[in-house]
This record gives structure tokens, sequence and C-alpha cells, in this order.
């Protein structure tokens, strides 16, 4: 098993930046409850590398969280999916996705959902149960796609 410090891993993200084109995805459906100028980018690609901003279960359509945690788990991967579609990638060029939960309960219901979306082998990934999310989300997901070579 190999250990990256973060101190190395934040200088290998920067050099790895600097180095190649570096383009931003602006997000698309943020609830105007949450912001109406969202102060990130949903995605940013450097190089071959994309970098996804954390996106939430909110219903596209009417701005508010999903009404239960499976239904939450295809909204927030729908979104994942289509951020990384519109860098040119696939969800199975996906390496490393973060979860965050505001229920632990709901870590079945969301992986019933999260096998759908991948024909590969699964990527890294980290589930977290984070009490509260922003604006009563069930699940906030985040993540790092590479283009294959």
């Amino acid at each position: 098993m190999r250990y990256v410090a973060p101190v190395a891993l934040a200088m290998l993200v920067s050099t790895a930046s600097h180095a190649a084109t570096v383009e931003h995805f602006a997000p698309e459906g943020v609830p105007a409850s949450v912001t109406t100028a969202p102060p990130f980018s949903s995605a940013v690609m450097a190089g071959d590398t994309l970098y996804i901003s954390g996106t939430t279960d909110h219903d596209p359509a009417t701005g508010k969280p999903a009404l239960d945690a499976t239904a939450g788990a295809k909204i927030v991967l729908d979104n994942i999916k289509k951020t990384v579609e519109k860098a040119g990638l696939t969800m199975d060029d996906l390496v490393w996705v973060q979860i965050f939960a505001s229920d632990l309960k709901n870590f079945a219901a969301f992986n019933a959902v999260y096998r759908t979306y991948f024909k590969g082998p699964m990527p890294a990934r980290a589930f977290i149960g984070a009490g509260s999310l922003l604006g009563g989300a069930h699940y906030e997901v985040m993540g790092i796609a590479v283009k294959p070579k």
C-alpha cells in the first residue's frame, strides 16, 4: 500500500496543473436557493485529469433535494455523469470518488444505484458520514477522472 503525504499530493496536483492545459467547466443546475453566482467550477480539466467539484442530489427541475436516498443517488450520479461526459470522458474514467452522506444508513441504497453506472473496474472511493449537507441533500459527491491514453 502506498501513502502519499498531503503536502506531496498538493505539490503533485499543483505541478500537473501548471504544466498542462487547464479548462474550467461552469456549474449547471445549481439551485438558486444555494447561490446565484457559484464561486467554483463544476470541474477543472488539467491535462488529462478531470477534478470534479462536489455536487448534491438536488433535483435540477425543482432545486430541492430528492425525496428519498435511492432517488438522491440517481440524481447525484447523473450529475457526475453529465460532468465527465461534458469533458469527453465516461464514468469508467473515474479513478477516485468521495461520497458524503447525511446518513450512513443510506450506504446500501447508494451502492445499489452506484454499481449501475460502471462497466469496468470500480474507482477507489470513500463513503463518509457528514451529518447535514447543503440544502438538505442526502449526498454530495466529488471525484477525479483521468483521460485514457
